[in-house]
């Protein structure tokens, strides 16, 4: 077993190398480590809903459940310690480490191999803990196999259409940006739209994307911040697949995954997004993909 090195502290390095790393029934390299809360039978079926051809992009990737993954010199150990232990786990929750922990923390483990260490006992319930690691997973899917065309061309003509919303801060803010738009400034993100204002928005969109390309050198080209237009396809793809992942594993609701600095991508644009994702990764055998709506009383 681990060492520790103070307060139930273990080196992450230390960890990789002593704990066994076992294999899911779909491929994925995992182990768990210490007090983690988390019951196998949940545990199983969410590395199991991680489709085939997903799992083949992650060989390099060991995902390691542990209490807590603590940020980098976190100052509840000591500066000694902090200097040696750039890594480091907690074998159980105390609410002093609990305020130096990070829901995931990536280290080398040499030889081209990555542990990824995620802390179960920061996260709320079942739903959070899925969430945190299908997000790791879609995001190093992404760097490993980069953004299918197709997934492209559909994001890009939802943003061309000013479709209400997106799926992160991160989508919402590059998309602005990569069409020259203020992303604090945009009104059509700040409320659900009317469908009389929504055919009002596609509108004139089309006309303004119109008028651009009869002003520039490539017709039918507006002109886009191209890097940021990459990185609002990568983000998107991301999300798209963690939250793909998320439906295969669980029942939940769009609206849990709201936050406070940008509105959620409408439910139709989510589901046409999820739907191409389905079909591009197909769900693995015990595990079906749907959509249900929500009717309003």
């Amino acid at each position: 077993m681990a060492e520790s090195l103070q307060n139930g502290l273990v080196l992450a390095t230390q960890v990789a190398r002593e704990t066994p790393v076992r294999r899911s029934a779909n491929g994925l390299n995992f182990a768990t480590f210490g007090e983690t809360g988390v019951p196998d039978l949940d545990l199983d079926r969410m590395l199991e809903a991680v489709p085939a051809p997903i799992v083949a992009a992650l060989k390099a990737n060991t995902y390691y459940f542990v209490p807590l993954a603590l940020r980098e010199k976190p100052e509840a150990i000591d500066a000694k310690v902090r200097q040696q232990t750039p890594a480091v786990v907690a074998h159980d929750w105390t609410d002093e480490l609990s305020d130096a922990a990070i829901c995931h923390r990536n280290v080398e483990l040499g030889s081209g191999h990555r542990g990824v260490f995620i802390s179960t006992r920061l996260m709320g319930d079942r739903f959070a803990l899925s969430f945190e690691f299908f997000i790791n997973v879609a995001h190093a899917f992404v760097d490993q196999s980069g953004v299918p065309e197709a997934f492209s061309d559909l994001v890009w003509q939802q943003a061309l259409d000013s479709v209400r919303g997106e799926t992160s801060f991160d989508a919402w803010e590059s998309r602005h940006l990569a069409l020259g738009r203020n992303p604090g400034s945009a009104e059509d993100d700040r409320r659900p739209a009317s469908r009389r204002e929504q055919r009002a928005v596609r509108g004139s969109a089309a006309r303004a994307f119109t008028a651009a390309a009869e002003s520039t050198p490539n017709a039918g080209e507006a002109p886009v911040d191209e890097k940021e237009q990459k990185g609002f396809f990568e983000s998107s793809f991301a999300d798209a697949v963690a939250i793909y992942l998320l439906s295969l594993a669980l029942d939940f609701d769009y609206g849990e995954l709201r936050e406070r600095e940008y509105p959620l991508l409408a439910p139709n644009a989510l589901a046409a997004r999820l739907r191409l994702v389905s079909e591009l990764y197909p769900p693995n055998s015990g595990y079906d993909f749907a959509v249900r709506y929500r009717r309003r009383s």
